[in-house]
């Protein structure tokens, strides 16, 4: 057979070989980390392109994350839960430093919930737990020690929660 007759019947034979070479397999993806919420102080936390408009926070709220700041809370992170919390609306999530800042922390957050209006349901601390959990009905704030604050990763069970930035909530 010539070179030219064996082409001619190579086109015509079917090519099983290379189909079999060519068929798609499935592409496997390097498996990729889990995004882990790490505690940021507002200062470290990436540039976000600014907000068209702030959610109307409500002014217990407000006033409590103010007096959080100026007793010198890290971190503060405020997340609008709405519709994905039959809880609470509002979570606010703050660290302090030590046991006696945490204390420090709770004893101002209740105060200016008082004078906000807004009386706190309810308040859990144990000695030496470094976590402390107010709730003021449709806000729940946790203030934490930094150690225990990554170790439970709250923001990260919220993460679908509207993240309200807490510089721009402070210069309003």
């Amino acid at each position: 057979m010539s070179p030219a007759k064996k082409k001619a019947a190579a086109k015509n034979k079917p090519a099983r070989k290379t189909a079999r070479r060519t068929a798609s397999k499935p592409v496997r993806k390097p498996a990729s980390k889990p995004a882990v919420s790490k505690a940021r102080g507002r200062s470290s936390s990436p540039v976000r392109p600014p907000a068209a408009e702030l959610p109307a926070l409500p002014a217990h709220v407000l006033a409590a994350v103010r007096a959080l700041d100026d007793k010198k809370a890290e971190a503060i992170r405020v997340l609008r839960l709405g519709q994905l919390s039959s809880v609470a609306d509002w979570l606010v999530v703050a660290t302090g430093n030590s046991e006696p800042h945490l204390r420090a922390l709770r004893i101002e957050l209740e105060r200016a919930l008082e004078e906000a209006g807004s009386r706190p349901r309810g308040v859990e601390s144990h000695k030496d737990s470094g976590w402390t959990v107010v709730d003021a009905f449709d806000a729940v704030f946790h203030i934490f020690r930094a150690d225990v604050r990554r170790d439970y990763a709250l923001e990260s069970l919220w993460k679908d929660g509207l993240d309200v930035p807490v510089a721009a909530l402070l210069k309003a």
